[in-house]
């Protein structure tokens, strides 16, 4: 193989699909380098497969990608099946993920988690790499995603942000998309987040927090407010880290 193949080989399209927006670009695989601008697009409404897969159509078009393609999905996958759907249409639960993406796209793909895309970005470039013990990573966006760690192994589809907090699914209490819907300052906000990160805490007892997604950018202004005893800090990767974290996952994928 050329020093060009070998090149063009490492290079795999990432796609974070979020609650409120989709983003991709392709990825250096070998560096975790995002290779051109990244493209965001709104999250169609209702967030139904077809209207998703659409979108996702557009993305690889934008790209002129005819390689392998890696998803992030927020939703637990298990066996290429979508279980959950909590901040999707439900009709998305029973879906066979990959096969939906690669007929809409012609591409291979591969789909994930979007926390544990996000999670294996951070442990493989970011805030967590050379890190042992448990590591928990928390993306903060229109809901709360997690990623855990012990010893750089992953524990995939550990949905905490669905853990019941003060009442409330803790996303719905705590996420970036609450403090905006009631207008809360990020000290305000961050007294929830550090009820949330204090459950964590008393249930994983983890040796760090990684502090992902869309908030990450504003971490000087809620981090200080933490009083959780857990070293916590910012994801290296900020809201990229979906977005490279994907691509690693597709990287076994023929192109």
């Amino acid at each position: 193989m050329t020093e060009g193949r070998a090149a063009a080989a490492s290079h795999v399209l990432g796609i974070d699909i979020g609650g409120s927006a989709l983003k991709g670009a392709p990825v250096d695989v070998a560096s975790g380098q995002l290779t051109a601008p990244r493209l965001r697009l709104p999250t169609p409404r209702p967030a139904t497969p077809a209207a998703v897969a659409m979108a996702v159509a557009e993305m690889v078009r934008h790209f002129a990608w005819n390689g392998p393609v890696g998803i992030g999905l927020p939703a637990v996958i298990r066996n290429d099946i979508v279980r959950t759907a909590s901040n999707l249409d439900t009709a998305w639960i029973g879906i066979d993920g990959p096969r939906l993406f690669a007929e809409a796209t012609g591409c291979p793909v591969r789909l994930f988690n979007d926390a544990d895309a996000a999670g294996l970005a951070e442990m493989r470039f970011g805030a967590g790499r050379e890190r042992q013990g448990t590591v928990l990573l928390v993306t903060v966006g229109t809901g709360l995603g997690t990623a855990l760690f012990r010893n750089g192994i992953l524990v995939p589809n550990c949905e905490l942000g669905h853990l019941l907090l003060r009442g409330k699914i803790a996303e719905k209490y705590a996420s970036a998309a609450v403090r905006e819907q009631q207008g809360l300052s990020y000290r305000q906000w961050a007294k929830r987040f550090d009820r949330y990160l204090h459950r964590l805490e008393e249930l994983f007892w983890p040796d760090l927090f990684i502090i992902g997604g869309g908030i990450s950018k504003h971490h000087e202004k809620f981090l200080p407010h933490l009083t959780v005893a857990t070293e916590t800090i910012p994801a290296a990767l900020r809201n990229d880290a979906g977005i490279v974290g994907a691509a690693l996952t597709a990287t076994g994928l023929p192109r």
